[in-house]
């Protein structure tokens, strides 16, 4: 059985830095593409970045482009998703992913398994 858990996230302030990590069981990052998704109150599962199975390939969406650097550490099998220069905007649960299918990366159901979220909240 395939599990993800986040950690990392928290209550921060305009301009502040988180770094979430995941975690995963029955799986290795090192076969398999990462994403990261997040979801704000009252709004759609939302792309934020993923790092393709080879060669570090990184994409992100358009509004967190030069602030969140995605990453993974394929020796401790832990992917990690750096957010600087938070905005309130930012706030949302954010969710690591994997387990692409094909199709759209940016699309949340392109990928079979899900984590169960951290909450990141960035105070003005």
């Amino acid at each position: 059985q395939v599990q993800l858990l986040e950690s990392g996230g928290g209550l921060v302030q305009t301009g502040d830095s988180l770094r979430l990590s995941c975690f995963p069981s029955g799986l290795t990052f090192d076969r398999n593409h990462v994403a990261w998704f997040r979801q704000a109150p009252g709004k759609d599962r939302e792309f934020v970045a993923t790092i393709r199975m080879r060669g570090g390939i990184t994409y992100y969406a358009d509004s967190v482009k030069g602030r969140f650097t995605v990453s993974k550490d394929n020796g401790k099998n832990t992917a990690y998703l750096e957010m600087n220069s938070l905005k309130p905007q930012d706030t949302a649960v954010y969710y690591c992913v994997a387990g692409f299918g094909s199709g759209d990366y940016t699309a949340w159901n392109s990928y079979g398994y899900w984590g169960q979220g951290t909450q990141v909240t960035v105070s003005s």
